[in-house]
């Protein structure tokens, strides 16, 4: 397998070199000059009015759609890794070392996580945070490709999971804010980095610092980014260690009624894909009503509960949020603005895919 995906990256970087005039839009200060840099406006002006169309569609079919676009732009901006590759070209029968080191990075928000598994290298969707738990991909195509029809290779799948995210949470009652494009879409994937990066349900808050730090988001930003969970659902397999007997820490200070409901919902034998609400009140609407929840000892994750069990200055940030909304707002507001502004170093090699499921 790596040896097929050095093949790879060096196919793709040779072709790069060769066509990047031509076929690739390189961002965030990197490459062709006349693709904007990150922070600059749109070059399409019908971008986001047809994001936002099947956005509003989309919820209105499946109300749960929301909070699954906002997910796809969550664990895609977390991933972090990078390959150094060193390669070989063969040349009229010859061989010949490349003796430049290419340096692939997946980082940040760049469109990783929709890339389809291939010969080459295994992707984010078969990771264990991923897998059989995101959704979206679909109206992520549907956009894409009514964007290319009127701004062709213009507006990267990046930037489209960032509108797509803001557009979910502002039409279930959330703020809306600024969304600024330039972002690049990466030529490559990696699940393990999936796997390791994407903090997992059962995280303590000492994890959870840990890998929103490691992308310079602060424990205010992990604990407002969480909100999230307003909307939404998990299966039971996310949760079960909250439902074996005698659980102990995981459900200290829970709501004995609400960890009894879980149980009997999660009972049947084979339950364990069957989704329960994270928000049991307004499990629709985005709204500071997780923050309550939680106090009330009604978080659904173990890595809900701990954020009023396990720190207390996640404690004191719940608390804020239960009683001001206005606050909770303007702080998810610049949390997402923050983690969507996540990129990789400047002159890293991107492009605009023009189908956001391969490197093409």
């Amino acid at each position: 397998m790596a040896t097929y995906l050095v093949f790879h990256l060096c196919l793709i970087m040779s072709n790069l070199i060769a066509l990047a005039s031509a076929n690739m839009q390189a961002s965030y200060g990197g490459g062709d000059e006349n693709q904007p840099l990150f922070g600059t406006p749109p070059i399409c002006p019908e971008a986001e009015a047809i994001v936002f169309s099947w956005v509003q569609t989309a919820i209105a079919e499946d109300p749960r759609m929301a909070a699954s676009l906002l997910r796809l732009h969550f664990h895609d901006c977390f991933v972090n890794e990078s390959h150094s590759v060193f390669c070989t070209f063969k040349v009229h029968r010859k061989v010949f070392m490349n003796m430049s080191e290419f340096l692939v990075l997946i980082q940040g928000c760049d469109a990783s996580v929709l890339l389809d598994d291939n010969e080459n290298f295994l992707g984010e969707k078969t990771a264990a945070p991923n897998v059989n738990s995101l959704r979206g991909f679909e109206v992520i195509d549907a956009i894409k490709s009514e964007i290319e029809s009127v701004c062709p290779q213009t507006v990267s799948c990046a930037d489209i999971l960032a509108i797509a995210a803001r557009d979910s949470v502002g039409l279930s009652g959330g703020p809306f804010w600024k969304v600024e494009f330039g972002r690049g879409d990466s030529i490559s994937a990696s699940k393990s980095a999936a796997q390791n990066n994407i903090p997992g349900p059962n995280s303590t808050v000492a994890t959870l610092v840990s890998k929103f730090q490691n992308l310079g988001l602060s424990l205010r930003d992990m604990v407002a980014l969480s909100g999230g969970h307003t909307l939404g659902k998990a299966r039971c397999v996310t949760f079960s260690s909250r439902l074996l007997p005698n659980s102990g820490s995981p459900n200290e200070g829970a709501n004995q009624e609400f960890i009894e409901s879980l149980k009997q919902l999660c009972s049947v034998s084979g339950s364990g894909s069957t989704l329960a609400q994270l928000d049991i009140v307004t499990p629709a609407t985005f709204d500071n009503q997780y923050y309550i929840n939680l106090l009330s000892g009604e978080g659904l994750l173990q890595s809900d509960h701990v954020l009023v069990t396990g720190d207390h200055q996640t404690r004191e940030i719940v608390e804020n949020y239960a009683v001001d909304p206005v606050a909770f707002f303007e702080d998810f507001k610049q949390s997402m603005v923050k983690m969507g502004s996540l990129k990789p170093p400047a002159g890293t090699q991107t492009m605009i895919r023009t189908n956001c499921r391969t490197v093409s």
